[in-house]
């Protein structure tokens, strides 16, 4: 049950998160693009490749704390439902090559960025 709830608790930390950068993003850059989700996708598949080997690698941390972090923390901050519906909208509204766009980058950076962050954290 402690292991459910420090999960919990990361997993709204990491909503909260997710809400504040998305919003920053999407004020700096506009919303005619779901900026906001991709930076956000993007910054947390880095964390969880970076993360994911740097904990169990290089940091004697507790399992409830990886959780904390790994499942509860970045689990909520990345958001591929949001991902799933910017993209639905998009196509929605015929905006199809911002749509393609969006399923392009985002997987394609997220992919990059959780690849660079297990290769960061090796080194």
């Amino acid at each position: 049950m402690t292991q459910t709830l420090i999960i919990a608790f990361g997993g709204a930390l990491g909503a909260a998160a997710r809400y504040w950068a998305s919003s920053l993003v999407a004020l700096w850059l506009g919303r005619d693009f779901p900026y906001g989700a991709l930076v956000v996708n993007v910054a947390g598949s880095f964390l969880m490749g970076f993360l994911s080997i740097w904990l169990a690698e290089r940091v004697a941390i507790a399992p409830e704390w990886r959780s904390f972090l790994l499942i509860g923390l970045l689990g909520a901050f990345t958001t591929f439902s949001t991902f799933s519906l910017d993209t639905l909208h998009l196509l929605q509204q015929a905006a199809y090559i911002k749509a393609g766009m969006n399923v392009l980058l985002s997987v394609s950076f997220c992919l990059g960025a959780a690849y660079l962050g297990v290769i960061l954290a090796k080194h």
